[in-house]
């Protein structure tokens, strides 16, 4: 019953097909006659017969227009590269989408039918690789009659016919066994070349792309497990010796990069599973292969396109990590061998440029090319870490060859490649934990780390010197988010190497260590603002994070530094590395804050004094204690002793330090903090110290306070005093003048 249902559906199909083609017949029969009658004059050869004078200077601009631009794109990229590849592809997708569908279903519909025909038992297993060869062949010669008028309509059916090929092969062998894995490869071989010359005959890109991916998958069709790896890239180079031919003389990029795509899955696979000497003779062929393929353009109008630039580095770089791993697990040296001759290669082409004077797009990418690849060596030479310090390099290349060619292509890979270098280096400083016996500076780690941080200055100052378009908000966004995410790289790497060499040391030194470094590091950053470009607001942010480190600093990590110097697990000298944060406190609110836009808000004066009340109280309290304290227990009493006895003291003096700086910098903020300190210290003083005190102590503190306060109080009245003469004085020696 099924049966006698498809064979009623195939009838009525080959009715519809039959007429649907007989009435295409006829139309074309039809405009091929409207095309033998002559049609009138067009409108514009009217417009330039009657206008001639006006038409003959536009042309004439236009001619010079052209040959300037052609002038120009000797030095730069053509100017198809700057628009958008994926248009082509997108419409050929959308032209041709049925086609594809109904190649893929015809496809699957023969191999249901042959499925269905073998759980019949209708047809032997010869018989059914009969089928399918001949299946293959008949759709091949079907493309091949409709060449003429429907060029992409045969170039898919050819595609299709040749992927019938293909499995057939395949499943005769693999399935049936009906020949042996020598003459199955011989045959997928003869189906590729004969694929390839069909497709140079044609003149079908579609149908080379279709070949050659085919040609690539054959041996993973055949494979038994055994692998061959002589036979097999001896097979690959020819392939890819056929595409460098068709690309020469048919000029398709995409037959190049389908290549190269397959040719380095297989030489990563190669690598990966077993690294012999044999496969460096390969690699390095296939380099030679994809450099010529990549120069050809090149050495026929001395331009180099984006695909050529992009296809020229991945060459370079995949080539050194392969022949680099080779030669790590055979522990061969020197490995800096390869990156050096690759920068050779590509310095006589720098040279070349050099030598005409010829200082553009080419002899930017050829310089930057030799750069990276003479940092890699380097890089290999100190026993870095591969993957980071080349993906390192690759950015910077990438941002340098955006910024010289201006195709935003290459910025977009810069985009792809900085978080996957992001991640690799994370990775990276995961070797510091669980490992020992480090050299200082010197060990794999930091030096990775090194490259990075060369990479990321170079790349930040690339994007600060590139002129941006005021409507590129995203892209500012991006720039700040990589220069944030750079910045704290250069942090963690420096603080990582500074807490692995004094891990041994008691947890309050290493923690110590930490936030003094991190003040310095943001001191750093502001000391060098100009140069780095750091905007104000990014300023601001620095200081106000700067003053809480500080205050962290004295206020959290000292006391355990104290209380480990008091138990002898510390060096008493060690307090005295924490004092150094004072050096760019000071700096700070002495140089940086007056000149910059820190105290456009009321707040930043509050918050200024409270951390310099917070530094100045702190300090004096732990070194009181370290002076007069012998062991843990005594310090406590110490510690008691200053809060209610100095302190308050400390807290006068410096709210007297603030009116006096208000009133004499006409700075309302400083006379108020100073008050409200003033408060803040009677508060506490009769709120809680007094019921502490013993009698000498009250006395003492009652008559220290009242004496600092009367002469506070004297000066300000005499400051006060000086301040309204000076102002009568000028009122007075203005008023003859009027």
């Amino acid at each position: 019953m099924n049966e006698f249902v498809a064979v009623i559906i195939l009838i009525i199909v080959f009715i519809i097909f039959n007429n649907l083609n007989t009435k295409i017949r006829k139309l074309e029969k039809e405009i091929a006659d409207l095309k033998t009658h002559k049609t009138p004059a067009q409108p514009e050869e009217l417009h330039k017969k009657t206008l001639p004078e006006e038409t003959t200077i536009p042309q004439q601009a236009q001619t010079q227009q052209i040959h300037h631009e052609e002038t120009k794109n000797n030095e730069e990229f053509p100017a198809s590269a700057s628009k958008d590849r994926l248009t082509p592809v997108f419409d050929f997708l959308k032209q041709n989408a049925l086609t594809i569908i109904g190649i893929f279903t015809l496809v699957l519909g023969m191999g249901y039918f042959v499925k269905y025909a073998i759980d019949k038992n209708w047809i032997g297993e010869a018989a059914r690789a009969a089928i399918g060869f001949s299946t293959g062949a008949g759709i091949i010669i079907t493309g091949h009659f409709l060449r003429k008028n429907y060029k992409a309509f045969s170039s898919i059916i050819t595609g299709g016919g040749i992927a019938v090929l293909y499995f057939t092969a395949t499943i005769a062998f693999r399935e049936y066994h009906l020949f042996t894995q020598n003459t199955a490869f011989a045959i997928t071989a003869l189906i590729t070349a004969a694929s390839i010359l069909l497709s140079y005959y044609y003149k079908s890109e579609v149908l080379i792309i279709f070949s050659l991916i085919g040609g690539f998958t054959a041996p993973l069709m055949i494979s038994t497990g055994h692998n061959n790896y002589l036979f097999l890239f001896i097979y690959i180079t020819l392939l890819n010796t056929g595409m460098l031919a068709a690309s020469f003389l048919q000029h398709w990029k995409s037959v190049g990069w389908t290549a190269y795509i397959f040719t380095t899955g297989y030489l990563f696979f190669w690598t990966n599973e077993s690294p012999e000497l044999l496969s460096i003779t390969f690699y390095l062929i296939s380099y030679v292969i994809f450099y010529i393929f990549a120069l050809h353009e090149y050495f026929r109008k001395s331009i180099l396109s984006t695909s050529d630039i992009v296809i020229l580095a991945l060459a370079n770089f995949s080539s050194i990590l392969g022949l680099t791993h080779i030669f790590d697990a055979l522990k061969y040296e020197p490995s800096i061998i390869f990156p050096l001759i690759f920068a050779a290669a590509n310095s006589i082409l720098l040279f070349r440029e050099y030598g005409r004077k010829n200082f553009g797009n080419a002899y930017s990418v050829f310089a930057g090319l030799v750069t990276s690849l003479i940092t890699i060596a380097v890089a290999i030479q100190f026993k870095t870490h591969l993957i980071t310090s080349i993906w390192a390099i690759q950015t910077t290349l990438l941002l340098f060859i955006w910024k010289k060619t201006g195709h935003k292509i290459f910025k977009i890979f810069f985009y792809i490649l900085f978080p996957l270098l992001m991640v690799t280096q994370i990775i990276t400083w995961t070797e510091y934990f669980g490992t020992k016996g480090f050299n200082i500076l010197f060990n794999p780690p930091f030096i990775t780390s090194s490259f990075t941080i060369a990479s990321i200055m170079v790349n930040l100052y690339l994007l600060r010197n590139t002129v941006k378009e005021p409507q590129e908000k995203n892209s500012n966004f991006f720039e700040d988010l990589i220069t944030v995410i750079s910045y704290g790289t250069i942090y963690i790497t420096f603080l990582l190497e500074i807490t692995y060499h004094i891990s041994e040391m008691h947890w309050s030194a290493i923690t110590s260590v930490g936030l003094v470094f991190s003040v310095y590091y943001i001191f750093i950053l502001l000391l060098f603002r100009k140069p780095l470009g750091i905007r104000s607001d990014i300023q601001n942010m620095l200081i106000y994070l700067l003053l809480l480190l500080a205050v962290l600093t004295i206020s959290a990590s000292t006391p355990p530094v104290v209380t480990a110097i008091l138990s002898k697990k510390l060096y008493s000298g060690f307090y005295l590395l924490h004092l150094l944060q004072w050096i760019p406190f000071i700096f700070v609110y002495s140089r940086i804050i007056p000149f910059s836009e820190f105290h456009k808000r009321r707040i930043s004066y509050w918050i200024l004094s409270s951390a310099l009340i917070i530094l100045v109280s702190c300090e004096l309290h732990h070194t009181y204690i370290l002076m007069v304290s012998n062991d843990i227990p005594q310090s406590y009493k110490a510690g008691q002793h200053f809060n209610i006895l100095y302190l308050p003291i400390i807290w006068t003096i410096l709210a007297s330090i603030f009116i006096y700086a208000g009133l004499k910098k006409s700075i309302p903020e400083y006379s108020k903090i100073g008050f409200v300190l003033i408060g803040l210290m009677v508060l506490k003083l009769y709120g809680y110290d007094v019921w502490q005190m013993d009698n000498i102590s009250r006395i003492s503190a009652f008559i220290a306070l009242g004496i600092i306060l009367l002469v506070s109080s004297f000066a300000f009245q005499r400051l006060k005093n000086i301040i309204r003469n000076m102002v009568d004085k000028k009122d007075t020696n203005e008023e003859p003048k009027d």
